[in-house]
């Protein structure tokens, strides 16, 4: 589709949100958010006709892009038949879904509770984990992010939860393995997963492993920097989990359904845990949707036990319907086994060879279309870029590449010093490339910064 420029609307949806609409994570006078006219596929555009390459799919959630025909039919068809239905009922469009997530998962992760997103599946997954166990206590990692509501925001290791933290939320943060910016003073993956699997647990030893109910973990960390797990780590915590008694909880909020190269990124390393929370792209975003899926010893744990929880939207019939049609289109369309082949043969080699040309660039990681590029001011000290938690003027440097990347087309994921990349899943080979020649431009402005 080509944008036609439309300023006086672009200027009128403008006036309006300025006037009305509150935004999160934002200081309101603030930001600039742009008007936006129309999406498709990978691009979206303002406007004034200016179209960008979203290398944010979103809030890395339109895995399949924007606008799939198919999905947009089977929203229009449900919303023919049932736009809605209270979620005491069996409904087609919730039972096939439950039955087509339950199929992908792994292991035995069979029963399925649907949330609004991610956030309140996490909520309920930690619910869950107290009820079944009759612990207390949550283990979460730094360099996290869980979701915005309460608890999820607790649990969560970046700022973000600063402001909302009181102490009694019972949750007691740890490091996990990262090596480039190593808190164990390791010098290899080995060391580093070996190191970071002593540290949680001399954490559950001494923080009581009678009084820790779950350990939640994202399978690959999103939002915190796309830090690949070692080999070895998430099996490692699966053990520690049994021989303490704890619940292990994956959110794969951000990293289920294909943005990994798999359907789930506990596939990339053969784990299985008591609970497992997904949003996202399990409809693409489309019509808000999450939930959790729950092993078969957690669910007899409700077998006849009330499960004190529950929400007015829970398995939303049009959502599910728009979560049955995309889990097709990713079969039918091989999604996940592109997000695989083109992220290993494209994007990580490109990546990789920008790295080569920009002093700018500490590191690349990532795997499928989910990829981060950590930049720096220095490569021997791999001091940041900006530093940690950065704003206004201490945060120009990531400013000046954000808004050269926008300049060059594409829409860029930036947080604090890094850029993700993090394109739909079902992005074609030439859309890659655009997106990483204009990514090669915007690290010219971000090489200015280097000393």
């Amino acid at each position: 589709m080509t944008p036609q420029p439309n300023p006086e609307a672009g200027a009128a949806v403008k006036a309006a949100d300025r006037a009305h609409v509150f935004h999160s994570w934002s200081a309101q006078e603030l930001i600039d958010p742009l008007a936006v006219a129309g999406a498709q596929g990978s691009y979206f555009w303002d406007y004034d006709g200016r179209r960008y390459l979203d290398f944010t799919s979103g809030l890395v959630y339109t895995n399949i892009g924007y606008q799939h025909p198919k999905v947009v039919a089977a929203i229009q068809e449900q919303a023919a038949r049932m736009t809605t239905f209270a979620p005491a009922f069996a409904v087609e469009a919730r039972s096939e879904a439950a039955r087509l997530i339950a199929g992908r998962t792994p292991g035995d992760l069979d029963r399925i509770f649907f949330t609004n997103g991610g956030a309140d599946a996490v909520e309920h997954a930690l619910r869950m984990a107290r009820l079944h166990t009759g612990r207390p206590k949550v283990l979460s990692a730094y360099r996290s992010y869980h979701g915005g509501t309460q608890q999820a925001v607790n649990v969560t290791g970046d700022p973000r939860r600063w402001a909302s933290d009181s102490g009694t939320a019972g949750v007691v943060h740890f490091w996990a393995p990262f090596l480039y910016r190593s808190r164990f003073y390791a010098e290899t993956e080995e060391q580093e997963c070996a190191r970071a699997l002593e540290h949680l647990e001399t954490t559950i030893a001494f923080e009581g492993p009678s009084t820790i109910a779950a350990i939640i973990l994202e399978t690959v960390p999103g939002t915190a920097g796309i830090m690949m797990p070692p080999a070895g780590y998430l099996a490692g915590v699966r053990e520690l989990c049994d021989k303490y008694g704890i619940v292990f909880v994956l959110d794969e909020v951000m990293a289920g359904f294909g943005r990994t190269g798999k359907w789930f990124a506990a596939d990339l390393y053969d784990v299985v845990p008591d609970l497992m929370t997904f949003a996202k792209g399990v409809n693409s975003g489309y019509v808000p949707l999450g939930g959790v899926a729950i092993s078969g010893a957690i669910a007899d744990t409700f077998g006849k036990r009330p499960y004190p929880g529950g929400l007015t939207y829970s398995g939303h019939p049009l959502a599910c319907a728009a979560a049955v049609a995309t889990i097709h289109v990713m079969e039918e369309e091989g999604v996940v086994e592109n997000a695989a082949s083109l992220g290993a043969s494209v994007v990580g080699p490109g990546l990789r060879e920008l790295a080569e040309r920009h002093p700018s660039v500490g590191e690349v990681r990532g795997t499928g279309m989910f990829w981060a590029l950590e930049l720096v001011r220095n490569r021997e000290t791999r001091e940041p870029l900006v530093p940690y938690n950065a704003a206004g003027e201490a945060n120009a440097p990531m400013a000046a590449f954000a808004a050269a990347a926008k300049e060059a087309g594409i829409w860029p994921f930036v947080n604090m010093n890094r850029t993700h990349v993090v394109p739909p899943c079902n992005a074609g080979e030439a859309e890659l490339k655009e997106g990483l020649a204009a990514l090669d431009a915007a690290l010219s402005v971000a090489d200015d910064y280097v000393e």
